[in-house]
This record gives structure tokens, sequence and C-alpha cells, in this order.
């Protein structure tokens, strides 16, 4: 899937998702008053937007500091990738649905930053006569802090909720206002969330769904045993505690999974760690007695409390500390954790003198990244369902347009998620589906609304399909892009022939242990480059197991990962390079990978070549994951060299000698025929050579 943690153009671009819906913005706007120039044609979205806005500004002015500017990320308290319906508040305010952006309100003007996934999505959802764009890919745009102290006069105080921005997006920022002569204040209630109860609009309520064990034959490691190893690391540090604010990260240390976040199993909470209690700050407080004995069984003593306690909590917890004895006392947390935590923490609002903090990557986030051998296992075996699933729908597509029915992207979507609903240990989708057919696959986050006009798939479409599930035993991500013909124009076949060459580069890569991996970024953007093209998203992200689809802290992607601590064995990340042509097609090539450790023995298309281990660091490569064959037919063999010819021949032998059986022991003849044609080997010289790589 794309692409959400793989940006990091600027810290307050928060990672979320879903491209949901368009609209047009059919009126002007005064600059400074907000009230409507031209009113012919305006919709009921439209005015709204402008209503909103106006309430906003006015709620600003009334503050006991009138606020010259107003930051609204797209964030939850837990600097979560992906937010619920009550924390959309920046998608509420503009109307843009793009999983990534910040807006700045000021009395004159309304911004969004987003990057160049999500410019032609803005333009199709937005007004933008009320909101100007600031692509923030392109070089010349200012950084948000940038335009700020260059748009607004000294003594300005600028506002923002310490609960939506982490600690490393608030210090640079006030620190470049203070150089400005400017002031970065936290509001402590959020004015969307008040200006929405005005308008009798108010958010839902924060969901605290059920939460669900996940056995140790998954996790591979007890609640207790984890808690444990942390504890260990709190001694090393000489902390006190250690707080845990990221939601994948609790559910980590606690072999937990949850729902309150759409397709991540998650639960809205926070974890505070000490060396004698283990506190659960989740819904009321009380958990439930199947939680409780599953965290009994696995070595946890447990205690619940209020979700809404935390900062209370905190402050008491800094002010005992502070009274309790040499001093000495702090608290461990992620600098990725809330502004607001890291003031409670310290008990700034408490204690004369605050605490120091400890505020640096978290051990969980570290811990979780390289994966034990039960949830390796996992992701190998989940990957064969998936691939089951993914070609068994490929299968029903293809028939479904040759025989000229009509099928929309969201029926084509409905079809996938049926098809992995019959795999064993699934669990719903590990994000929204991007079905996007001709001119929307070029959206990079695109997914197909279920409002308005449906979008129908034709048989000269080059289709896009981004889709992945959640089963116990891990999680998939993989893209697929298929003419629906087999007879793609000429410069698709280069395009998809390019972008399946840096795919091939980074799969079948020899690094060194420990390099970052954003070294690896130019590999999937060479055969693209050489003729002028490239992509506006990174290459690759980490994937959690049954968690996060997107995992920190490492990433493949022309920026580097600000934490990634280097490559080891046992990471899982994509391998997706791209090409978009706005208006036309997309193309994207996603697989999951396994880093691995290489020798002149393994088995690597690239291992028998070794003539040295980087200096006694060691070697690491990927297994390819992933198991789904590329459409022949887009393939230009003119392009391949042998070894990439090669490559691709033995990835799809292996894709067909690991489904096929399957396949076979479930009678799925007519799957299992189509595999066997779509694996078969590519032969240069061949007559569908000419055509570009087919059989």
């Amino acid at each position: 899937m794309a692409l959400l943690l793989l940006l990091f153009s600027s810290v307050f671009i928060t990672r979320s998702f879903g491209a949901r819906g368009q609209r047009k913005a059919r009126y002007s706007v005064g600059v400074n008053a907000g009230t409507i120039v031209g009113t012919t044609g305006i919709d009921r979205e439209s005015s709204m937007s402008l209503q909103r806005l106006t309430a906003l500004r006015a709620l600003m002015a009334s503050q006991p500091t009138a606020l010259a500017a107003y930051i609204i990320p797209t964030a939850d308290a837990h600097n979560s990738e992906y937010i619920a319906s009550v924390d959309a508040r920046r998608e509420w305010l503009t109307g843009f649905t793009g999983s990534a952006g910040t807006a700045v309100v000021t009395g004159a003007q309304a911004l969004v930053w987003t990057d160049g996934r999500y410019y032609t999505q803005f333009e199709k959802e937005v007004d933008t006569q009320l909101w100007t764009l600031m692509k923030q890919s392109l070089p010349d745009t200012l950084t948000m802090e940038k335009w700020l102290t260059a748009n607004l006069v000294a003594g300005s105080v600028v506002g923002a909720d310490p609960h939506t921005m982490s600690r490393e997006e608030w210090s640079p920022l006030r620190t470049a206002l203070k150089k400005a002569k400017m002031e970065l204040i936290a509001v402590p209630n959020n004015l969307v969330d008040e200006v929405r109860v005005q308008m009798k609009d108010p958010p839902p309520a924060r969901p605290h769904n059920e939460i669900v064990p996940l056995p140790v034959k998954y996790t591979g490691k007890t609640a207790g045993k984890k808690i444990e190893e942390l504890r260990d690391k709190m001694k090393e540090k000489k902390a006190s505690a250690l707080v845990l604010t990221a939601l994948d990260e609790v559910a980590y240390t606690l072999n937990l999974r949850g729902s309150d976040i759409q397709y991540n199993p998650v639960f809205f909470s926070y974890l505070v760690i000490t060396q004698s209690s283990v506190k659960l700050f989740w819904g009321d407080g009380e958990l439930p007695e199947t939680v409780l004995e599953h965290l009994r069984s696995e070595g946890a003593e447990v205690e619940g409390c209020s979700y809404d306690s935390i900062v209370e909590y905190l402050n008491c917890l800094a002010k005992d500390l502070s009274e309790g004895g040499d001093g000495a006392h702090s608290i461990w947390l992620s600098s990725d954790a809330s502004e607001a935590v890291h003031r409670a923490a310290a008990g700034e609002s408490v204690l004369k003198k605050p605490l120091d903090l400890i505020s640096e990557v978290s051990p969980v986030a570290l811990a979780k990244l390289i994966k034990n051998e039960e949830e390796l296992e996992g992701f190998r075996n989940c990957h064969i369902k998936d691939g089951i699933a993914v070609v068994r729908f490929f299968r029903w597509l293809h028939e479904q347009i040759d025989s000229g029915a009509t099928i929309t992207e969201i029926e084509a979507a409905d079809k996938l998620l049926e098809f992995r609903t019959h795999e064993e240990d699934f669990m719903g989708p590990s994000f929204e589906t991007i079905a996007g057919a001709g001119e929307n696959g070029a959206i990079i986050h695109y997914s197909p609304s279920k409002k308005g006009e449906q979008r129908v798939i034709k048989k000269d479409d080059m289709f896009l399909l981004d889709s992945g599930g959640q089963y116990k035993d891990g999680t998939t991500d993989i893209t697929r892009t298929r003419h629906m013909s087999g007879a793609p124009t000429a410069g698709q076949r280069d395009a998809f022939t390019r972008v399946l060459k840096g795919q091939m580069m980074v799969g079948s890569a020899l690094f060194p242990q420990g390099v970052k991996g954003n070294v690896l970024d130019s590999f999937a953007r060479k055969s693209l480059w050489d003729v002028g093209l490239d992509y506006a998203h990174g290459t690759g992200h980490g994937v959690g197991h049954c968690l996060n689809v997107h995992e920190g802290p490492s990433g493949v992607s022309w920026r580097p990962y600000p934490h990634d601590p280097g490559l080891r064995p046992g990471q899982i990340l994509s391998n997706e390079p791209g090409f978009y042509k706005v208006g036309e097609y997309g193309i994207r090539h996603e697989d999951l990978v396994e880093t691995i450790a290489i020798t002149k023995d393994s088995k690597h298309p690239r291992a028998s070549s070794l003539r040295g281990d980087f200096d006694g660091r060691g070697v690491l490569g990927f297994n390819t994951l992933t198991l789904v064959p590329n459409q022949r037919e887009c393939i230009d063999l003119a392009l391949l060299d042998d070894f990439e010819l090669s490559y691709i021949n033995s990835y799809h032998s292996r894709v067909f000698k690991t489904l096929g059986p399957v396949l076979q022991s479930r009678g799925l003849v007519e799957d299992y025929n189509w595999l066997q044609e779509q694996c078969a080997p590519i032969v240069r010289g061949s007559t569908s050579q000419q055509n570009g790589g087919g059989q």
C-alpha cells in the first residue's frame, strides 16, 4: 500500500489513509472577511466549508490570547498513522480526505500542506478559492514554519492542540517562531472540536471496542517476557517509568488486539510500566475478565485505569518521583509522544523544577521491528493464503471483463474482500483497498467511493490494485497492475517494465548489515531516471505483525527515516516503486520482503557471486514474501537483461510451485489453470515476445 510512512518532507505530515469522494469548488471568497463574493452555483458542501472556516476564525479571535494562526494536523493523541473519525479534524474542516496533510488557518488565509501523492485529489475535493494547496514535495514551496514566520507579524501568537503534535514537531516550530519574535502556545481545548459542537455537528464518541488476546503461538513471546525485557532496559537507562503512547506498541507489548481504528488492530490506550506495576489506561478502566485472564496466563499483572486519566496520573507520578529522594528519577517516553504527554510526564504544571525526561525512540518500536521466528513464519504463511485470494480474484476479474460484464471498482474491491474471507485466520483488510482503473490509477492514494457514479473497469484500462489483509499470523500489503485486455500501449509497457526493473533491482540487492533503508531507494528509480521519469513517494515501509501495515522506524525513501536504526535480519519491508501518468493510468508493483542474512551458500540469485562480507559487517538481502505473478503481456523483454529475465521466471516458478498445490487441493481447477498460464516461463524470441513478453 503505499506509501503512508514513506514521505518525511515535513515533520507535520501525519500518517493516515483514505481518499474518498470528489467535490468541485464553484465559488469565490473574499480574502479577509470570508464573505461570499459570487454565489451562483454554490453547492451545499462549499457553503458548509465556508461556514466552518468562518466559525473557527471567530473562535481563534475570542481566545484569551487572540490567535494569529491555528494549526490542524492530521493526527490523534497517539501520533497514529491512521486516525479514527473522532480525530479527523482537518478532513472535517477542509473537505480534503487525503491521509496526510496539515492545515493552517489565519484571519486572512487557509492553507493545506500535503505531498505529491495528493495534489490531484486535493484539487478535486477542496474549494481552492477558500483553501490554498501548499505542494510540499516541490523545492520552492515554503515549509509551514517558514511560511508562518514570513507571513505573520512580530508578536503573533500561533496556537495548536498539544495532544495532536509530537514533541519532535512542537519543539522546532516553537524555536523557529521564537526567533521571529512570535509565540507557539498550547490551546487546551481543540478548537475544531469546539466549532463542531457550536455548529451542532459534534465529533463522534471515541471508540473503545472489544479487546481480544493474540495467543503466543502467533506472537512467539509472552506479554510477561516482553515486560520483563522492558524493565531490564529501564534499569539500563535509570528510568523509573516507561510511558507507551503509540497504540501499536501497547498492543504489541500486551499481545492484545482491537478495532478502534479501521484497518488497524489496535485500541485507544496508554501503558505505563514501572518496576512494580503495569497500568493500562483504557476506556473507563475496567478491563474485561478475558483480558485479565490472558495477561495473567502470560505472566503479566496489569491494572486498568481510565483512558482520560493519563495526564492527571502522569502529573501525580512526576510529583511523587520528584519528592522521592535523590531527585535522579526520570521518565522514559518516545520522542513521538505528544507534547501534552511530555509536559505531563515532566510535571510542568505541578513542579517548580520539572523532571528530566528520556525522550527518544521507544524500546518497543525497536523490539517489534525485528520479528521473531514465530512471527516470521506467520508472515510466510499468511502470504500464501493472501496469494491464493489475490490470484483467484484476478482470474475472476479477467473472466468477467472478457465476457463483457460490467464491473465497477467498488465491486472489484468487494469481490477481493470476499476471496480473502475464505482464508484461515483472516481478520479484515489492512487498509482501504485502492482499486484504480484507468485515470484513477494515477491518483496514488485513490480509493473508490460508494457515493455517486461508479467507475466501470473497461477492457482497455490499466487497473492498479493495492490491497492487504490482517491475519492472526501476519499482515499483507500487495500491489499489482494489470492491463485488462493484455494489450497495453507501448508507453504503458515501457513504464510497466521500468517499474518492474526497479522492484527487481531492490529485491535482488545485496548490502551491508546496518545500512539505513534510504540507501536502497535509488535502486528502485534507476530505470525510470534513465529516461527522465520518477514517482512522488518512497519505495518501502516497515510492516507490523498483525498490526499497523505501516510500521516505523525503518523504511526506504529518498529521505532518511529519522530514527532508522539500520537494517537487520528479521525485518519486514515493502518494495513498491511506481509510475503515474496523471489523467491516464498508474503503475505500481509492490511486494513485501523479509530481510535475511546472506552467505555464499544462501538461496539468493546473487549469493554465489559474493567475494566478501563487507569486512565483517555481514551481508543482507531480501526474500520476497508476496506470491502473485506479474502480468506477462505488459513486460517489454527488450528492456530486461538476462539476469532480470531469469529473476522474473524464477519468481513465477516459485509462485506456481507454492500456490498451485493449494489450489489443486481445494479443487479450484480454473484458478489453477489460470495461474499456470500466468507463471509459464517467458522466452525471448517467441512470437508473443514481440508484443512484450506474453506467451
